[in-house]
Formats: C-alpha cells, sequence, structure tokens
C-alpha cells in the first residue's frame, strides 16, 4: 500500500483538529528544532512497541522525519500494524522549516544540550552513534609531542570528543615551530607546549580534559604515562623515543599510531603487535635497526613542508578514533607513504618478524635499554 503523505501545511491543519503529529528523529537531531506540538519518540521505539505509544489503532497520526523518508518507512509499519490513520510529512522538519510553520526546541539540561549539538554529525553516523560517542568520551588517549605531529592530532582528537587527552612534551614554544605547530601561536612563544595546547584545545572543546605534563619521555616514566590510556599516538620527532614506545606499548599492550615526516615526504601506521602477537608487526618488524645519524637528518636539519606534519597528523587522529570505535580497517600491518610532491600515497605491507626481539610470540619481553646510545650506534 503507497502511504499518504500530508505536507506540513496540511499537517498544521489536521493537528489543530486533534490529530497526532510525531516526531520520529534521534534526540541529536531534535535539538535545533521540532514541529511545534509535535510529541518526541524515536522511530525504534514507534516501530518496535507501538501499542505503547498509541493504544488508539484508529487515531489520526502524522509521522515527521528530517526530510521524510525515514517516517514513510515507518508508517509503513504501523499501517502493517493496524493504523489505518498513518500519514508521513513530505519533506519532513526540514520543509516545515522552510515554509515558516514554528520550530520550538526541546528542554533538555545544559550538558545533555552542549553533547547532542557539539557531536551532532558523529550522532547522524551509524557507525559512531550515541554509543559509538560515548564511548569516544570515555576514552584516554596519550599523545607524545606537542608539535607538528602532535598539533594537527591533538586538535582533531579534541574535537572529536575524547574524553581524557594526556600530551606530553618537554619543550617550550619557539618561533621556528609556527610554521607547521598550529597548536601554537606569537603570544605562546617562551611558553611550554604542553601549556600552550592546553589552553587552545580547552578553548576548543571544554569537554574534553587535557592533561599537560612537561616531561621527556624516559624508560622511567614511560609506563606511568601509559598507565590507563587506550591508545597512544606517537608524535615524536625522534628515533629513540619511537623505540622507546614502541617497546612499552608492546609489553604493556597498546595499540600505536605511528607518523613521521621529513621534508617533503611522510609516513604513518598502526603497530598493535602488543595485543595480536604473531599477527600484527610492531616498530622494530619495520626498522630493526636504526639508520645511521646521517641518513636520518631530524627537520631541524633536512627542512619539512609546513603542511605536511598536518596531514600525517590527521591521518594519526583518524586511526587513533577508528581504534578506539573499532570499525574500519586500522593501518596495522601497512605502512601509508605520502609524496607532497607528487601528491601520491602508496601502501607497503608489512609483516610480524617471527625473530623480533621484542613482539615475536613467547619471547618475554628484553627489558628497555640505553635507546640513545642504540639509535646513535645505527643498531
Amino acid at each position: 500500500m503507497s502511504i499518504p503523505e500530508a505536507t506540513p501545511l496540511q499537517a498544521r491543519e489536521r493537528q489543530r483538529q486533534g490529530a497526532l503529529l510525531i516526531d520520529i528523529r534521534e534526540p541529536h537531531e531534535r535539538v535545533s528544532g521540532q514541529a511545534e506540538g509535535a510529541l518526541a519518540i524515536v522511530r525504534g521505539e514507534l516501530e518496535s512497541d507501538p501499542a505503547r505509544h498509541l493504544p488508539d489503532r484508529g487515531a489520526e497520526v502524522l509521522l515527521i522525519c528530517q526530510l521524510g523518508k525515514r517516517s514513510q518507512a515507518a508508517a509503513a509499519v504501523l499501517h502493517d500494524a493496524g493504523y489505518a490513520r498513518v500519514s508521513s510529512v513530505a519533506g519532513g522538519t526540514s520543509r516545515w522549516a522552510a515554509e515558516g510553520l514554528p520550530l520550538v526546541k526541546p528542554r533538555l539540561e545544559a550538558d545533555e544540550a552542549d553533547f547532542l549539538e557539539r557531536y551532532s554529525r558523529h550522532l547522524r553516523l551509524a557507525e559512531v552513534g550515541m554509543d559509538g560517542q560515548q564511548r569516544l568520551e570515555r576514552a584516554s588517549v596519550l599523545l607524545v609531542g606537542a608539535g607538528g605531529l602532535g598539533s594537527p592530532a591533538a586538535f582533531y582528537l579534541a574535537a572529536a570528543g575524547i574524553g581524557h587527552l594526556r600530551l606530553v612534551d618537554d619543550d617550550a614554544v619557539d618561533r621556528s615551530n609556527l610554521q607547521r605547530q598550529i597548536l601554537h601561536t606569537e603570544a605562546s612563544i617562551g611558553t611550554p607546549k604542553v601549556e600552550s595546547a592546553r589552553e587552545r584545545l580547552q578553548a576548543l572543546n571544554p569537554r574534553v580534559r587535557v592533561e599537560a605534563v612537561r616531561e621527556r619521555v624516559s624508560s622511567a616514566n614511560v609506563e606511568a604515562l601509559l598507565e590507563g590510556v587506550d591508545v597512544v599516538v606517537d608524535g615524536s620527532d625522534n628515533f629513540p623515543l619511537r623505540y622507546l614506545l614502541n617497546d612499552a606499548c608492546v609489553k604493556l599492550g597498546k595499540p600505536l599510531v605511528y607518523g613521521a615526516v621529513q621534508r617533503f615526504e611522510g609516513q604513518a601506521s598502526v603497530f598493535d603487535a602488543g595485543r595480536h602477537r604473531g599477527h600484527c608487526p610492531c616498530y622494530r618488524c619495520l626498522f630493526p635497526e636504526p639508520p645511521p645519524p646521517q641518513f636520518a637528518p631530524s627537520c631541524a636539519e633536512a627542512g619539512v613542508l609546513g603542511v605536511l606534519p598536518g596531514i600525517v597528523g590527521m591521518l594519526q587522529a583518524t586511526e587513533a578514533v577508528k581504534l578506539l570505535l573499532g570499525v574500519g580497517q586500522p593501518l596495522s600491518g601497512r605502512l601509508l607513504q605520502f609524496d607532497a610532491l607528487g601528491m601520491r600515497f602508496r601502501e607497503v605491507r608489512l609483516a610480524p618478524d617471527p625473530e623480533c626481539p621484542v613482539c615475536a610470540p613467547g619471547k618475554p619481553f628484553p627489558g628497555y635499554i640505553d635507546y640513545a646510545a642504540f639509535c646513535a650506534s645505527g643498531g
């Protein structure tokens, strides 16, 4: 059967005559306004038990959603359940508002209203939804480095609603940082990077708790820094720290989101060997030994295109959010390489090293080493 439709004006008139108007959208969709006089009943609840909400099957019912498609489908379900006088509002709430009909905003607690409005675009995604967004708000991420990679990663993690962001960096803001480290401003020069970052991130999203830790990560404190976090994002710029983070993440079973940049090229991956030994590689499987220092100059020595860390840092934030939500295919077992001059991405498959000294199945953790000496000697 074809479900009858009513224009918003017709629906408004029939509502005045006693018809029941029901807004079947999700709560976050109604934050910006719903048709005046409409009863809010989420579609899933209405379809699963219509008799509880509509005991009178002879009553005239008008269903309204955002654009009119979901209300058509829900009306068909009600019709099959014995409701003969059910219609859908054509064009939904969007058309209702466009025709100048009155909208009202639901009464919500301030915190709930902030949550629903702030994350409304996430909440519309089936892969995120209310459950996923609440999962993000309960999550904790360790971000090592508030520089080129850490800046975009931190911005997008905070905007996404990560509940606890532990930010670690022992450096202060320098004018040379501002070309790529977008967390900081001219006014931040001379201040600790973590404090500058916390101020900007809290201004962006006050719901996020930013824990600023001004320390140099070492074997002595790395496990304390990883305590209680769900994902580690590596925004460092040196090999000793990358090896240290890798080893700690393998030992403690934490996924590590890796990124690196130099000149016009960058790369990203996810190392999750701690949770999936023998199936996922770790950083040492990719680089069993560090390259000689002369072949791996720092950004300060070799330079870097200012926008390049932004691209790689956003890739890292994307992978972290996917890991926390448990959606999509992470970069585990894959190295994504980016060439800014050629505007090309290339993917390289990575396999776990069965002889890896850190992540090979059954191999006990060898302990932390002198990573600076290890890297200075080229392995």
